[in-house]
């Protein structure tokens, strides 16, 4: 314990196996618990203020916090990956198109690639590789909001609560880093096979049949081909998500929003959170495209190397090329998680994300004292 209280993580944190086992061990009663919270939710500030007060039906920094983030995150990612699809897969498209499985001839641009698209497969043809999507991306959203609430805390807990509102940023981007290195692990299989059945015609209908071509073919290991690049795309684009976004919505809150973030609507905050999302999206595009270029081209190339994208992409067509849809995808991606991960939250009975509380500010003594010398 003294070790613990040397760096100023208190007894009270959860540790991750604890946290782990209690998901595994009490699935039925977080269900039951689940059932009580969304009956006890209404969509007004009485919930909210359960959760920030007394007698809250889910509190805050437990296990079924983290696993209600959890699910959360499955139905945002999940569902607005899959919502895009028919973007993504021109996008993957134009990334590839001097390979050998692609004519340089098509995807030249966004309408020619939708042309071509329409014109060859049909309109069933725009959620190809749907399957794949959903799955990958809901695993990774699962890991990636959990994680995230999880390792905020822990960080914070970390650093005391004298630096955690002077270190905030720092604790959102290493929070964010961190889940979004597990939550890689779980999206890059099929986001390998995604790839494939969307870049190469006949191939694979779905993740069905595939998965296990995928793996007939390159082995077992040759799903994680892309992990290096993954990471290189997913963590700068997370860091920046989580980071801008906590950012933006407190500055929202602060400076063009009249009132406190809980004196606000929930339709309200929810817009806040939407417009949030969308501007850090824009900024996610743009700082993790090039990375995402070249998790297109590997997995779409047996047997590509590094040397052998930025040879065929160049270093320009590296950092642009696709790059106009890939805003406009991940900047609406984006918006449409924070949207949703915070409806659900709310329905739950939980605040939204971002922005302080009065119940936050409170308990900050930065914030005590700059009061303090106002008045």
């Amino acid at each position: 314990m003294a070790g613990r209280d040397k760096v100023g993580c208190p007894p009270a944190a959860l540790p991750l196996d604890r946290v782990l086992a209690a998901l595994a061990a009490n699935v039925e009663q977080l269900g039951r618990r689940w059932e009580a919270a969304v009956r006890g939710g209404k969509w007004d500030g009485a919930a909210v203020g359960k959760v920030e007060g007394n007698g809250q039906a889910i509190e805050m920094h437990t296990p079924l916090f983290y696993a209600t983030c959890a699910l959360g995150g499955i139905l945002s990612t999940g569902l607005t990956h899959l919502a895009v699809t028919p973007l993504d897969l021109v996008k993957c498209n134009m990334q590839v198109r001097e390979t050998v499985t692609v004519d340089p001839s098509k995807y030249r641009d966004i309408p020619s690639g939708f042309g071509v698209m329409l014109q060859e497969q049909g309109l069933g043809g725009f959620f190809k590789g749907w399957m794949a999507t959903l799955v990958g991306y809901s695993c990774q959203g699962a890991c990636k909001f959990g994680f995230y609430e999880f390792f905020k805390k822990c960080y914070s807990d970390i650093a005391g609560p004298e630096n955690a509102e002077r270190l905030k940023t720092l604790i959102y981007l290493a929070a964010s880093a961190s889940a979004e290195v597990i939550a890689d692990v779980t999206l890059c299989p099929m986001e390998a096979v995604k790839i494939r059945v969307q870049t190469q015609p006949g191939f694979a209908r779905c993740l069905t049949d595939g998965l296990p071509k995928f793996v007939q073919s390159e082995g077992a290991f040759g799903l994680y081909k892309g992990l290096l690049p993954l990471w290189g795309r997913q963590v700068p684009y997370t860091m920046m998500k989580f980071a801008c976004f906590e950012t933006i919505v407190e500055m929202v809150y602060k400076h063009a929003v009249p009132k406190p973030k809980d004196q606000c609507s929930k339709p309200l905050q929810l817009a806040v959170s939407f417009a949030g999302g969308y501007i850090a999206g824009v900024f996610c595009a743009a700082i993790s495209h090039p990375a995402d270029n070249l998790v297109s081209f590997l997995n779409n190339s047996q047997g590509a190397t590094v040397a052998d994208a930025v040879r065929t992409l160049g270093m320009w067509g590296l950092f642009t090329r696709g790059l106009p849809l890939r805003i406009i995808m991940v900047g609406t991606l984006t918006g449409a998680q924070w949207a949703t991960y915070d409806a659900f939250k709310v329905f739950v009975g939980l605040p939204t994300s971002g922005g302080v509380s009065r119940s936050c500010a409170a308990a900050s003594p930065s914030h005590q004292e700059g009061h303090k010398k106002q008045n």
